[in-house]
């Protein structure tokens, strides 16, 4: 049986939580392999509307396992708010399994999030403050805590006395802030212990025990490629591997094991943060898709900058990612446009870049070269097939396809988990 990664094509929010969450419901374990709660997935299940942040959207589908995996960071208090408002209404969370190396993000992470974002001032990244980069940073420092170190409460005393060895210095000299204690911080993550202790496993090894048994496994992506730390806009870019390549790192499955790589992007392009963006509209055409697509962050309710569909990125994050198949969502609001513009390579000082320039300078400064396609007036909500959607809309799509480099296997109409159109199974 397959193992498939899903991920981001553009800069985040393209709608993955909904293509996982298609998938999800067709098989064994949904393994969520990096970032934390700086972004979320909205998912329409029977009319109901759900807000995840921090737990696979796998959670929704009943029988299939949310594996949250190593390469993920978990604030402990919203993975358990999470978890109670999805019991509230009914949703059963007790298959959740998360990775005993995931690292733990602690409140003196939080807090130098915000600090250091307010004291870069105008070179400021965009970060939502809620500990991700610094806890990563603790990673890569070797002082981070892990899911684990909550079950010893000797060793947990011994990380944060050496995390906090340079942080007090930062925060008391540098920021002006006042000392963070080691009780208040082993205090604030032992209180979780117990409640954790049930979900936490070797999850690697049941992940690839899984596969020798013939299950499917689905890998859902945080963010998106071009916030991948490597790969991405940096350093307007987020602190882990969003890319295929995260899915085997950030969750113990080795690449030979990985079937299918599909990527999700909107019919138009969006971003949070700051950071260049091409195609980005400041005038009523970029007012009307932010209104037309409810484009505000899910976990922040930040606006998102708004722009049209740029197949140069797209054509990007298939080699980056060596993508099989391509998920277009929110076909639906661009219903009622003469023309949409859809860039096809950039200009540079009057040099044409028909890939992704490779000097950040010049991706900064680079300006879209449209293609004008014709648009539709009829409400493509209902459609169901291919042939259900008007001749511009299918022609729209056939040229998303050509100009991005991998085919079209899913289309989304509409919000509900039903209003998707499939051309190729992705679990085929």
């Amino acid at each position: 049986m397959p193992a498939v990664v899903v991920l981001g094509a553009q800069w985040g929010d393209e709608g993955k939580g909904k293509a996982t969450d298609q998938l999800g419901s067709r098989t064994d374990y949904v393994v969520k392999f990096n970032g934390g709660n700086n972004a979320g997935h909205t998912v329409v299940v029977g009319g109901e509307k759900y807000a995840l942040h921090l737990l696979p959207s796998g959670i929704l589908s009943p029988g299939v396992v949310p594996v949250i995996g190593n390469g993920v960071v978990i604030d402990i208090d919203v993975l358990f708010a999470e978890i109670d408002a999805l019991e509230a209404r009914g949703v059963d969370t007790s298959r959740l399994l998360v990775s005993s190396a995931a690292h733990v993000i602690a409140g003196y992470n939080r807090t130098m999030d915000k600090v250091t974002e307010r004291f870069l001032g105008k070179r400021r990244i965009g970060t939502t403050g809620r500990g991700i980069g610094p806890t990563y940073s603790d990673k890569i420092n070797r002082v981070g805590i892990r899911a684990q170190d909550l079950f010893d409460e000797g060793i947990l005393r011994q990380k944060i006395e050496g995390a906090l060895d340079q942080k007090n210095h930062l925060l008391v000299k540098v920021y002006n802030r006042r000392a963070v204690t080691v009780d208040e911080t082993v205090d604030e993550l032992l209180q979780h212990a117990e409640r954790l202790r049930p979900y936490v496993a070797d999850t690697p090894l049941v992940l690839n025990r899984a596969l020798d048994a013939g299950k499917t496994l689905v890998f859902e992506a945080g963010q998106a490629t071009m916030l991948d730390i490597d790969h991405g806009t940096y350093p307007f870019v987020t602190s882990s591997s969003c890319t295929a390549g995260g899915a085997c790192t950030g969750s113990g499955v080795g690449p030979t094991r990985i079937d299918r790589v599909v990527a999700v992007a909107k019919a138009y392009t969006t971003r949070v943060g700051e950071g260049p963006f091409p195609t980005e509209l400041l005038d009523d055409d970029g007012e009307w898709l932010r209104a037309t697509g409810g484009e505000y962050g899910t976990t922040t309710g930040r606006p998102r900058r708004t722009g049209w569909y740029d197949a140069v990125v797209v054509r990007y994050a298939s080699r980056v990612n060596g993508l099989t198949d391509l998920v277009v969502t929110k076909l639906d609001v661009l219903t009622g446009r003469d023309k949409i513009p859809v860039a096809v390579a950039y200009d540079v000082k009057g040099r044409r870049f028909d890939e992704m320039p490779d000097d950040q300078s010049d991706f900064h400064h680079a300006t879209p070269v449209y293609e004008y396609l014709d648009g539709w007036s009829e409400d493509i909500s209902g459609a169901r097939e291919f042939d259900d959607l008007p001749a511009a809309a299918q022609r729209y799509l056939l040229r998303l396809e050509e100009i991005s480099g991998t085919r079209i296997s899913s289309i989304g109409v509409g919000p509900g988990r039903e209003a998707t159109i499939v051309r190729h199974e992705l679990l085929a």
